[in-house]
């Protein structure tokens, strides 16, 4: 059960080294690379937790500086702390495509070997 898309169990997608496969690859107009929005200095200076320094940690830094402007009352910052939510699920969302891409290549490549260790023993039987 569960959403598994490939159904291979010999496929294993190595997450720790990253990509394997040109990032470019199917991307015939390009891809919008990514970049951080907030520099290390402003993420050190607001003492923003490791675990939080990613590519929304931009809008985490608006949640900080209105709560700490609006403080007892930080509640009034619900729009700063959802505008965070929501890139962390939307950061999320694209981690998982590249994985599921990362997959799929991978079960393609192997595809492909196969196909051409056929061929050749094919053509070393004739």
């Amino acid at each position: 059960m569960g959403g598994l898309i490939s159904t291979d169990p010999k496929v294993k997608v190595n997450s720790k080294i990253g990509p394997t496969f040109d990032p470019l690859y199917g991307f015939p107009d390009g891809r919008e690379e990514r970049v951080m929005k907030a520099s290390l200095i402003e993420m050190q200076a607001t003492n923003m937790p490791k675990r939080l320094r990613d590519f929304c940690a931009h809008l985490m830094i608006d949640y900080y500086k209105c709560r700490k402007d609006v403080w007892p009352l930080a509640y009034k910052c619900h729009h700063q702390k959802h505008a965070h939510d929501y890139c962390e699920h939307q950061d999320y969302i694209l981690r998982m495509k590249e994985y599921e891409r990362e997959k799929r290549l991978l079960v393609r490549q192997k595809r492909k070997e196969e196909k051409t260790k056929r061929m050749e023993e094919r053509q070393k039987a004739h």
